[in-house]
């Protein structure tokens, strides 16, 4: 259960490096400065394993720890100095925290005896991440930094898993550690660790409540992918031909060819057909989902009244936003094992008509996506890009995906052939920008498949400079942008809540493949639909990192499956 490793003399760096070690740790993402030169220095002396990617931002290597932690299942580790390293840092590591996704964050900072006098970039490390990690700390004390490393992986990986951060100053990087407490528990090397099982009462009533019901309908959010309980959610769906809605981060917790499958539900990727679904359920069953505003469209669907029973590993969840019938607290898989089993057992099992249900929702769906994807219009409608990367990409390729433009069309339209993590979007805070490092991570992490980043203009300008890590490990990553010239999805919030007062949204069209060849990329920019799925199969099949610039309709022209914008 315990790894250990001895060593005769041990800095607090050396320590750190071991203690990363020992906790299975592969790679780390991160960018170098002042007050870490210890740490560097002893990740170059020492023989470790671990592999250290120089990233160009250290907000987009907390980016590339998320997307690694989620294609691997093992908690993923950035780095970065003090001052502004903590400061840029932050915001992947918020991302990762609300989406309850294990990364380490590391930042060196200065000296302890330093401390209020003035150092250069000094900041207290620990007050501006306590509100945005599940647990994070100092290390002061060199002698206890291995205890502490060991609560990091252990509060990431157990209960509802989370982002921690680690200030580590320079001297206790200096300062001695003894060699025998340089051990690990094995069991927070991967996530969820030690799952909970719910209380048998609480199985029962939901079992029960299932099957009084006659038009139920399961709302999957991304704690069932996170928590593998793919198997007992398709078990459970056949047993009751139930139908399976998903949030957008819950894409994967069933395969969408699935009869049973609805597809995405809620303001961003869900529509008319696939509102209808929960509109008319006698019972919604969510499912490692916190029943937020886009899932429920800022909780009008399902309605007030509606019969709910909630399944999620944090009690806090529960209730939070619904009245709820039966409150399971536990492990997304474990909990349906125990509900499969319940159900299992009972004679009379009735049928909640899911299949022909979800046949209804994806048929009228595609009704008014398919015609959109076959247009030859100028600019390129985005439909027709989702339309030609279906066509394209085998099924164990991960796409992901930035926040504004292309979210809503993959949710939507892109039908996941496949349950698994395949799909990538940061739908905790949806900031711009997090497609190029994601698609980074994730290549780490699962270097066998295809990996897509699919973004707009806006993002591509937040994260550019990360192509010249892809080009440098030649990572053979494709890269899209959706070109619009702005902001869209502000854009077309304006058109349809501001009587389309368009301010200080438009910017300058970039050629953003001469860009990427700047770079070293391969790259094409295409305008003309006819030469759009020709384009990307170069692309996709040729060696190496590629990118394809596709002049698109502006999203707040475009049928773009957001509820508040087609209301």
């Amino acid at each position: 259960m315990n790894a250990k490793i001895q060593a005769n003399t041990l800095c607090g760096a050396e320590a750190m490096v071991r203690m990363l070690e020992a906790h299975g740790v592969k790679h780390i993402f991160g960018l170098c400065g002042d007050t870490t030169l210890p740490l560097y220095d002893a990740l170059f002396r020492l023989d470790h394993g671990i592999t250290h990617l120089l990233t160009r931002d250290e907000r987009h290597a907390a980016y590339m720890a998320d997307a690694y932690a989620r294609v691997t299942g093992r908690p993923g580790a950035c780095e970065g100095p003090s001052g502004g390293g903590a400061t840029y840092i932050l915001p992947g590591v918020v991302e990762a925290n609300e989406s309850s996704i294990p990364v380490l964050a590391i930042n060196s900072d200065v000296s302890t005896g330093s401390r209020g006098r003035y150092p250069l970039t000094e900041l207290d490390q620990v007050a501006l991440f306590k509100p945005v990690t599940k647990w994070n700390a100092s290390l002061d004390d060199a002698q206890r930094l291995p205890a502490m490393v060991r609560r990091a992986f252990r509060e990431m990986t157990t209960g509802r898993p989370g982002a921690v951060h680690l200030a580590l100053p320079f001297d206790t990087q200096k300062n001695p550690v003894t060699p025998d407490e340089i051990w690990a528990d094995a069991r927070h090397q991967v996530f969820p660790a030690l799952p909970t099982a719910p209380d048998a009462g609480a199985v029962r009533a939901a079992a029960e409540a299932l099957l009084s019901a006659r038009s139920a309908v399961a709302i999957c959010g991304g704690g069932v992918v996170i928590s593998g309980a793919m198997d007992p959610l398709l078990e459970l769906s056949i047993l009751l031909d139930l139908p399976i809605a998903t949030t957008v981060s819950g894409q994967g917790a069933i395969a969408e060819t699935d009869p049973r499958a609805v597809g995405v539900v809620g303001s961003n990727g869900g529509v008319a057909s696939t509102r209808v679904v929960v509109e008319n359920a006698d019972l919604v069953l969510f499912i490692g989902c916190r029943a937020g505003s886009v899932t429920t469209e800022r909780w009008r669907h399902p309605t007030a009244g509606a019969r709910i029973v909630h399944i999620d590993c944090d009690p806090a969840v529960l209730g939070a936003n619904y009245p709820t019938e039966v409150a399971v607290a536990g492990d997304a898989r474990l909990a349906l094992e125990m509900i499969v089993a319940e159900i299992a057992g009972r004679s009379s099992k009735g049928g909640h008509d899911g299949a022909a249900r979800a046949k209804a929702a994806w048929a009228a769906k595609h009704a008014g996506f398919e015609p959109l994807a076959a247009s030859s219009e100028r600019p390129i409608r985005p439909e027709r890009v989702i339309g030609a990367l279906h066509k394209l990409l085998g099924a164990d390729a991960i796409i992901c995906a930035d926040p504004g433009t292309p979210c809503p069309y993959f949710s939507a339209h892109y039908r996941w052939p496949t349950a698994g993590r395949h799909f990538i979007t940061n739908r905790a805070h949806g900031a711009l920008g997090f497609a190029m490092g994601a698609a980074i991570g994730a290549h780490v992490g699962r270097p066998g498949v295809k990996t897509v980043a699919v973004m707009g203009d806006g993002s591509f300008g937040m994260s550019v400079g990360e192509l010249e890590t892809v080009i440098r490990h030649n990572m053979p990553i494709t890269f899209i942008t959706l070109s619009n010239g702005a902001f869209g999805w502000i854009k077309a919030g304006q058109r349809s809540g501001f009587g389309a007062r368009f301010h200080n949204v438009d910017f300058t069209r970039t050629d953003h493949a001469a860009v990427a060849a700047a770079y070293g990329l391969k790259s094409w920019r295409v305008e003309d639909p006819g030469e759009l799925e020709a384009t990307l199969k170069r692309a996709l099949e040729a060696s190496g990192p590629t990118l394809v610039d596709i002049v698109t309709q502006p999203l707040d022209e475009a049928a773009a499956p957001v509820s508040e914008w087609v209301a």
